[in-house]
């Protein structure tokens, strides 16, 4: 079966993408990067806010018109059809398969009754396989669902309640990704702070880092979205002390009013978080701290907007992603239709505050200037070398533009000094190479290796020579061995 894999939303879906990848190329599936020479085509879908549903519907439709050439069927999987498969069935019935996230374990079959898919092969390729170019930036979530019970979010709603995945079975995912050239390692979750806490054995997410210290030789881990009460002293000093584990975290806060975060049903409150980012700043050094807050919450004044923007001039946070507020079905927060802020109005809070951080950025940005930082080369673009500091998590941050002498391969970590600023992103020019990429022929016989493993996409070779790599178990429903 020749398939067409189309990932859409979060860094999240795309771990999921990958699996199911893996998955079906047990079975003989191929993946095609023309569409048009599928045989099946496959949506993960997004459902997250308004745009994220649109695109999703949208991409169903233009996928759906290659079924008059020869597509045999189009899948709409995920978020979004977990949430409104009652909607979505009738509404486009050039789909032919609906799958949502708690019966995502019966395409498989489903596929096969149909003459689509072949039996499992004894050659698997593993748990997960790259979907995109850039393999040496992958992730690795290490739980599934949400136990908090924010008032706009759905997530819980679609993915169930906070489940940790084992540690053997993510290690032995891990290494598959070293195996495949990955050079940093983003961890994500609902709440990374919440791994482990069901095992009521004090495993946590100190010790999942521990082990991948111990276990793997990948350079970069990066910590992607963890609340704040989360951030435990034997956590931050972990982050600390280890090189490897990158002092850069992504603690979303939502809001600094103490009235919106209650309607919010957030835990946190504005004098625990500035105790706490202060806390933070004084354990970490050089720590980048990334939020994420939402404007235009229901019942949202003027006067609690003011506070949010003086919170953020006060603490000055290196990242920062807005949005404004989109009502997600089925939660608290769709229910407060007498408290909505206007549209227009939302839109209007939205470019302040993004306004107030480009300030805040550019003046973070030019202190930069002139200090000399380990850069990860990512990829040649419209001519110029982009590249990313320990400081610049991927897609969502700005860029190092990379100058110098030499040629640098994407995926090798060099050492470069900033010449310049703006807004977002720096320029530097690279001083040295500090560690080769795995696929070069300077990475020597384990960068072969890991060449060899990305290009077969094989889950049985190891980037350590002194580590075999155990084959791990996953049900595509998100059941991990453990």
């Amino acid at each position: 079966m020749k398939l067409g894999l189309v990932s859409l939303g979060c860094d999240k879906n795309t771990v999921d993408s990958e699996r199911l990848f893996a998955a079906l190329a047990g079975h003989g599936a191929e993946r095609v990067t023309d569409l048009e020479t599928a045989d099946v085509i496959v949506v993960n879908t997004c459902g997250f806010i308004d745009a994220a549903k649109e695109e999703s519907i949208e991409t169903l439709l233009d996928v759906a018109r290659l079924k008059r050439g020869g597509v045999r069927a189009v899948v709409a999987l995920g978020c979004l059809v977990e949430q409104y498969r009652d909607e979505l069935e009738p509404a486009l019935p050039e789909v032919d398969l609906f799958v949502g996230l708690r019966d995502v374990d019966t395409l498989i079959p489903t596929l096969q009754d149909r003459g689509l898919l072949g039996p499992r092969l004894e050659d698997h390729p593993g748990v997960r396989l790259p979907i995109a170019d850039r393999r040496h930036v992958r992730y690795l979530k290490v739980s599934e669902g949400c136990d908090h019970g924010c008032a706009f979010c759905a997530i819980p709603l679609w993915r169930g309640k906070h489940r940790s995945f084992g540690l053997d079975a993510l290690l032995a995912e891990a290494r598959q990704l070293e195996a495949q050239g990955t050079v940093e390692l983003n961890l994500v979750a609902q709440d990374l702070a919440f791994y482990g806490r069901e095992f009521r054995d004090g495993t946590g997410l100190d010790t999942l880092l521990q082990r991948l210290l111990d276990e793997t030789d990948i350079p970069w881990f990066r910590l992607l979205y963890i609340y704040s009460a989360g951030l435990r002293p034997s956590l931050v000093e972990l982050i600390a002390a280890e090189d490897r584990i990158l002092p850069y975290i992504d603690m979303p806060i939502q809001h600094a009013s103490d009235a919106v975060l209650h309607r919010m049903r957030r835990p946190e409150r504005r004098a625990a978080l500035v105790e706490r980012i202060d806390g933070l700043r004084s354990a970490i050094p050089d720590l980048v701290l990334r939020t994420t807050v939402l404007v235009g919450f229901p019942g949202e004044t003027e006067e609690e907007f003011r506070s949010l923007l003086d919170f953020m001039e006060d603490v000055e946070f290196d990242r920062l992603g807005a949005f404004a507020f989109s009502p997600q079905e089925g939660t608290r927060a769709a229910a407060m239709e007498d408290l909505y802020v206007p549209d227009d109005v939302r839109q209007a809070r939205l470019e302040e505050t993004l306004e107030v951080q480009r300030a805040i950025s550019a003046r973070r940005m030019e202190r930069e200037i002139g200090r000399i930082h380990e850069v990860l080369v990512d990829r040649l673009e419209d001519g110029r070398l982009i590249g990313r500091t320990r400081g610049q998590a991927d897609d969502v941050d700005g860029v190092t533009v990379l100058g110098g002498d030499g040629e640098w391969v994407p995926g090798a970590l060099v050492e470069a000094r900033i010449s310049a600023a703006s807004d977002y992103d720096l320029e530097a020019d690279v001083l040295r190479e500090r560690r080769a990429a795995p696929w070069s022929a300077k990475a020597g016989d384990d960068g072969a290796r890991a060449y060899a493993g990305a290009r077969a996409y094989a889950g049985g070779v190891s980037t350590s020579a002194r580590r075999p790599l155990p084959m791990a178990t996953i049900g595509l429903d998100g059941s991990w061995g453990r």
